[in-house]
């Protein structure tokens, strides 16, 4: 079996709807396991729901009405008869949304996010797998909070393995085609849980895993990976082939093809990685096993936007030491969040993180009790990896510094 995974812009109206179909297409007579995100920018709609619904604000209507329209609109496209399933199924868990939003919210802000968020890949999935149904391509969908079991770290779940697995096997059988969600799974108590922001590849890794897939497939609007985002860098290059550590490496510096989480899995297994446009199915795209790092080797150009540079210093002007950094780094643990870059000098470490609206606001509160605070929002964070000078002098035009960081083979710097 092939695991194939199609995120939020292949899905994002009918048309995207029935391109996936012809991907597929080019596939005749081979068991696929497809992973379906939510439909374009569903997530952040829910998003703003969990803000307004959990903080007492009124408008949670608005925007269910909204995310109703949209997946409607997409459904009367693909299905010419108001009689289909589909249309019933869509308007129960709309009607299921509703009762939440129209309740109080039951446990604390992380849980109700993954409550409500969780939807959009319950309504993408029944909408993809009834048309590809509809068009001849036989699937059966399948529930990911039954088969993906996790623990109750709400928002960033880490999966029960053991569990999952028996789940997947018990329920995935050769012969079949199957469709189920990205990005959500479930704990003991059956809750809902997500795995993080760009959760959808590492489900499809996670299946991979433990079904042995032959091959985990990504399709995405480019041709592959390149060697750097083609709305920020000029002359960008298609790299063929990367090795398990190198994507590590990308990911983690934060290529946005590859979710940081999704080579480990497929790496103890050796199960290849492949990223291949849905615009152009046919092209072989990039090929990730184990192997050399590049192939070709070029430097790799990575920009982080929307980042926030919080610099801690000590009040007393004391160094800033062992003790002061665990502290640090709890809080930041505690709150969950992933830090992009750090330096330290003799009083102060600087940290650039995510600039999430929800958690960063909190998070300088807290630090704020023992440290003195200052923080830059809206900053860009630009990392290049295998670096040459032409490379490093390139990212410094792209606005004053704030802070520039060298090591063996990664060049980074913030910018605003």
């Amino acid at each position: 079996m092939k695991v194939f995974k199609f995120g939020g812009a292949s899905v994002k109206d009918a048309e995207s709807v029935k391109n996936v179909a012809n991907v597929l297409g080019h596939f005749p007579g081979e068991e696929i396991l497809i992973v379906v995100s939510a439909m374009g920018k569903t997530t952040n709609a829910l998003e703003e729901l969990v803000q307004k619904f959990y903080n007492g604000k009124e408008g949670c209507s608005d925007i269910i009405t909204k995310i109703k329209q949209d997946h409607f609109s997409i459904i009367d496209e693909l299905f010419p008869s108001d009689e289909h399933r589909v249309h019933n199924d869509i308007e129960i868990l709309i009607t299921q949304l509703q009762i939440i939003t129209q309740g109080t919210p039951e446990g604390n802000f992380n849980q109700v996010y993954d409550q409500i968020v969780s939807f959009g890949e319950l309504i993408s999935t029944k909408i993809v797998s009834s048309y590809l149904n509809s068009s001849g391509y036989q699937n059966k969908w399948l529930d990911a909070r039954r088969l993906i079991r996790t623990d109750q770290n709400f928002r960033f779940a880490r999966v029960d393995w053991s569990f999952t697995e028996r789940m997947v096997k018990d329920t995935i059988k050769p012969g079949n085609r199957y469709v189920i969600q990205g990005f959500i799974g479930s704990d003991d108590d059956l809750n809902p849980t997500t795995l993080g922001r760009e959760g959808s590849d590492y489900t499809a890794s996670v299946l991979g895993y433990v079904l042995g897939a032959e091959e985990v497939v990504i399709w995405k609007d480019v041709p592959g990976v390149l060697n750097g985002d083609p709305k920020v860098f000029d002359n960008v290059e298609l790299l063929n082939e990367i090795s398990y550590r190198e994507a590590i490496e990308l990911a983690y510096y934060g290529a946005s093809v590859i979710h940081p989480k999704t080579i480990q899995p497929l790496q103890k297994k050796l199960i290849p990685l492949r990223v291949k446009s849905f615009v152009n199915p046919s092209e072989v795209g990039t090929l990730i096993r184990e192997g050399s790092d590049l192939s070709p080797f070029l430097p790799c150009f990575i920009k982080k936007d929307n980042q926030t540079l919080i610099t801690i210093s000590t009040r007393d002007l004391a160094f800033i030491v062992e003790d002061h950094l665990s502290m640090i780094y709890k809080t930041l643990h505690q709150f969950g969040v992933r830090v992009n870059m750090t330096q330290n000098t003799a009083i102060s470490s600087s940290f650039c993180i995510n600039n999430d609206p929800i958690t960063v606001p909190k998070l300088i509160e807290e630090l704020g009790k023992d440290f003195d605070i200052t923080y830059n929002e809206g900053v860009n964070l630009y990392s290049v990896r295998h670096y040459d000078d032409n490379a490093v002098s390139r990212v410094k035009k792209s606005g004053e510094i704030l802070l520039e960081q060298i090591s063996r083979n990664t060049y980074q710097v913030v910018t605003i």
